[in-house]
């Protein structure tokens, strides 16, 4: 016998500033659905999560929750007024015989109880709301983004929890390892409406990119036909113009679909671009301790860090990973030892707690009132990377639009935080970035973009992060800090830490799944002879020379035109530059992935 389902939403609009979010949207959640909801920053994930848990009612359209069944809603700023504690918070609606719960979920999400709410940071006061959703054992759980501000070991232990709950739950994170890990089914927002997927997260890419391969494919396929009528209308239409005046209305009729087309959000323009070459020692650090109170923070570490690095801290919230990075970088000073800072470093660092962003500023005086980036006697411009852009055009690169240049900071999402952070940072030339909890509130398609250009970029980076999938990606050495004093240095990522170390996750205490790093082991054994990098490489490479030869093939097409060279030299000769440049990458990228195929015994 079928059961009911727990939630159903039935042909919802809603629409905000005039633009609809969403439009007659229509899905089901079942007992046991175990769902990842994804989709760009911005493209209404929290909204739709919202709709659902009761707290943003839609315009139009029905939200029918099954008879008796409960919705549990974990916020990402939650409103603790009125209670005292943390514990209070958490506790509130249990019987007094059922604090057991918020006591374990306590120690398994590393937050006290006890603490009070005014003294209660941001992260903390997170994790008390997720203790009282996971206390409360609603029929469905609505998680959004529940693994900010959490560290990896009290990830691992939410991880577990969620294996085995029989509870029914929708999950938003940017975290690819803990969604692999836990759903297995996926909900993609994209321009408005919801398309769903039987498989969990771990397909969810490859599904996403052939849904936008079969557009391009339907989009290329009208292109071709509104030129082939519009040559026909140049041609011709003179002479038959009372006989086919219906061919011309079909041809604008084409145009206006074309032109109706709602086009797929495009990724952040972000670029980095490494400054002078530092020397060869970027930092060495020698015999160094740090002692805060009682709390040993580091004993006797030493490090040498090379230019090129890509050196990940990890380790639990609280054990000192951005004291040391701030002792590398000199901002703070050791207790005893030494570090050492090379010569001609140019810095830039994206912290944690966006310090560098003002909530009463808005967007453009954030830009045009920054140091690094005023442009003299132009205050509608910024100076990018040595050459000056209007401010609104440059916010635009990072996904802004024009309405919003004018908002204060503190009116953006967490996402919108993060970028605007890394709109200032990447303006800058720099050969040394430093990156205290980059990831946190970044959509997949930017965490993409970023791990790329990280890889590409020609300095060295220093970082802290809980994000398994972003460390595997991005780092070469990590560093882990363990607790009194103790700091290791390991050569590879997160999946190479754990192989090295011979435990499942951080703490050792999670055994009750198996972890996604031994699935990432096996695969790897698969290409024994590549590191993890290398083989992220190789699998990269093949989207670039497909993009490469498009490019290719459109300067070619340009070109074929005999009219160009006379009629615009200048566009001729850049058509032509660009396309040796084009080939000359191309070029490259068939040799690197010859090379790894050849390594990997492929």
């Amino acid at each position: 016998m079928a059961r009911a389902p727990l939630l159903q939403l039935n042909e919802i609009s809603l629409t905000f500033g005039g633009d609809p979010v969403f439009d007659n949207l229509s899905l089901v959640i079942q007992p046991g659905d175990r769902v990842a909801l994804v989709g760009r920053n911005g493209s209404g994930k929290s909204t739709l999560m919202k709709v659902m848990a009761g707290l943003v009612e839609a315009d139009k359209g029905d939200v029918i929750a099954g008879p008796g069944v409960s919705v549990g809603y974990m916020e990402q700023d939650p409103d603790l007024a009125g209670f005292e504690t943390l514990g209070d918070f958490a506790a509130h609606g249990l019987d007094p015989g059922e604090m057991y719960k918020v006591e374990r979920a306590g120690e398994g999400l590393k937050f006290d109880p006890a603490r009070p709410v005014a003294t209660a940071s941001g992260g903390e006061r997170r994790r008390a709301a997720l203790a009282r959703l996971m206390a409360s054992e609603p029929e469905l759980m609505l998680l959004d983004e529940p693994t900010n501000h959490l560290d990896i070991e009290a990830i691992g232990w939410l991880e577990a929890e969620l294996k085995q709950t029989r509870t029914a739950f929708l999950i938003i994170s940017h975290d690819r390892a803990f969604l692999r890990e836990l759903t297995r089914a996926t909900l993609w927002i994209d321009r408005g409406m919801v398309r769903r997927q039987e498989t969990g997260f771990t397909g969810f890419e490859a599904w996403r990119d052939q849904q936008w391969e079969e557009e391009d494919m339907q989009r290329h396929k009208l292109n071709r036909k509104i030129k082939s009528e519009a040559r026909w209308a140049v041609e011709g239409i003179s002479a038959r113009r009372k006989r086919n005046q219906g061919r011309v209305r079909a041809l604008q009729e084409l145009r206006g679909e074309r032109a109706a087309q709602i086009k797929r959000q495009g990724t952040a323009a972000m670029a980095l671009e490494a400054g002078p070459k530092s020397g060869r020692k970027v930092i060495e650090a020698v015999n160094i301790t740090k002692h805060f109170a009682d709390k040993v923070i580091l004993s006797d570490f030493s490090l040498k860090v090379q230019r090129g690095d890509r050196i990940a801290l990890v380790g639990p919230n609280g054990v000192g990973k951005t004291t040391l990075l701030n002792m590398l970088i000199g901002r703070e000073e050791p207790d005893t030892g030494t570090v050492t800072i090379g010569t001609n470093l140019e810095l830039a660092l994206f912290d944690q707690a966006r310090a560098q962003l003002d909530g009463d500023m808005s967007l453009w005086d954030s830009l045009t009132g920054d140091p690094d980036m005023r442009v003299s006697g132009k205050a509608d411009q910024v100076l990018v990377r040595g050459n000056p852009k209007h401010v609104v055009g440059y916010l635009k690169e990072f996904l802004f639009d024009e309405a919003q240049a004018r908002a204060p900071v503190r009116s953006l999402s967490g996402g919108e935080k993060a970028r605007l952070l890394l709109a200032k940072i990447m303006a800058r030339q720099s050969n040394l970035l430093v990156l205290d909890e980059p990831t946190n509130d970044l959509d997949v398609e930017t965490l993409d973009l970023m791990q790329e250009l990280l890889g590409n970029y020609d300095g060295t980076v220093i970082l802290v992060s809980h994000d398994r999938d972003f460390l595997d990606r991005v780092a070469a050495t990590t560093i882990a800090m363990e607790g009194d004093g103790k700091a290791t240095i390991y050569a590879g990522g997160w999946t190479d830490y754990l192989s090295q170390r011979g435990q499942d996750d951080f703490s050792g205490s999670v055994t009750k799944s198996k972890p996604q790093a031994a699935k990432e082991k096996q695969e790897k054994s698969t290409k024994s002879g590549l590191s993890f990098t290398e083989k992220h490489r190789l699998e990269a490479i093949p989207d670039e020379m497909a993009r490469l030869e498009a490019e290719i093939g459109k300067l070619q097409e340009l070109m074929s035109d005999p009219e160009l060279f006379t009629a615009n030299p200048v566009k001729f000769q850049k058509a032509t530059d660009a396309l040796i440049e084009r080939q000359s990458k191309l070029d490259a990228a068939e040799e690197e992935w010859m090379m790894l195929e050849e390594k990997s015994g492929g």
